[in-house]
């Protein structure tokens, strides 16, 4: 099979195509061939290793030392299941499949395995393997942390960061909520932050929201405090009493299998719909992480499996 591989830590230029062995799924796996994949900003952290002197340390000791020990990165895939392992139960050959894994890696390449019981489940039949791709990772993160904060309706939630893979996924699920939504981000994305259920939008090159009057029930960083920091040093004096600011940064998150069925269940009522900035072949792969490591996307960068 075809692979893209991170020989080293390092520029996007690390990575290569490689031709490796398809691999055969155990008793509790399924194997998936996967059609299309996405960089996200955690692919590019871990491909260069772009994390603070302390946690690149402890990033070593998890994922390898000179390079990752799993070296097909890609944390999320859309595609079908093409074999399955004896004691597998929940699925079958030919489901058609989307999912995450952000720690066993491997979607970068035409097949994968993974265990059944994973962050994986039926893609939505109205959704293409390219757009069920662009679903889980800011969808599962989006969850987990507006869960965490507690969001019910008739809060007003401020996401700093809306128009990232992230961002664009909290918006529309706190929106589902029933919260009342203001969108940080640059000012050319804002018709795509309001179009997607933001009352109002905030072009922070622009405007300091920190200094608008006003006062937010929570505020959800949606970028990540080695990017938002600056931005987001006066963040309390916009809460509201009792208020939280909550940091996709804040520890790490507990993704829940249910959640990816929910996000499959909103994305085929129309309810959350994919956001997708460019799509690369798998050859391209280098020029994709390129382009992720500029800090500019807008929701997701989709990589097409051949």
């Amino acid at each position: 099979m075809i692979a893209a591989v991170c020989t080293r830590y390092g520029p996007p230029e690390v990575l290569r195509l490689v031709e490796l062995e398809t691999p055969v799924p155990r008793k509790n796996e399924v194997r998936i061939r996967i059609g299309a994949t996405a960089v996200t900003s955690s692919d590019n952290y871990v491909r260069g290793l772009l994390l603070t002197p302390a946690y690149r340390m402890m990033a070593r000791l998890a994922l390898g030392w000179i390079a990752p020990r799993r070296p097909v990165l890609g944390m999320v895939l859309s595609g079908v299941v093409d074999s399955v392992g004896a004691r597998v139960r929940l699925f079958k050959e030919g489901d058609r499949v989307f999912g995450f894994s952000p720690y066993r890696f491997g979607a970068y390449a035409q097949y994968v395995c993974w265990p059944e019981d994973g962050l994986l489940a039926v893609r939505p039949v109205n959704l293409g393997d390219e757009e069920a791709a662009a679903l889980p990772y800011g969808g599962l993160l989006a969850f987990h942390f507006l869960r965490k904060a507690g969001v019910p309706a008739g809060r007003r939630v401020l996401v700093f960061g809306a128009s990232g893979a992230v961002g664009t996924s909290a918006v529309q699920i706190a929106r589902h909520l029933g919260a009342e939504v203001t969108g940080v981000c640059g000012g050319a994305n804002a018709d795509l932050v309001a179009s997607l259920g933001a009352e109002r939008v905030v072009d922070y090159r622009v405007e300091d929201f920190t200094k608008r009057a006003e006062r937010y029930d929570l505020i959800f960083d949606a970028v990540g405090r080695r990017k938002s920091a600056a931005a987001l040093r006066n963040c309390r004096r916009a809460l509201a009493p009792g208020g939280a600011c909550v940091s996709v940064d804040d520890g790490r998150p507990k993704l829940r299998r249910e959640d990816l069925v929910s996000l499959g269940e909103l994305a085929a009522a129309g309810r959350i719909k994919p956001v997708i900035d460019r799509t690369y072949a798998l050859s391209d792969i280098v020029e994709a992480h390129r382009y992720v490591e500029g800090g500019h996307k807008r929701g997701n960068v989709i990589v097409r499996v051949p």
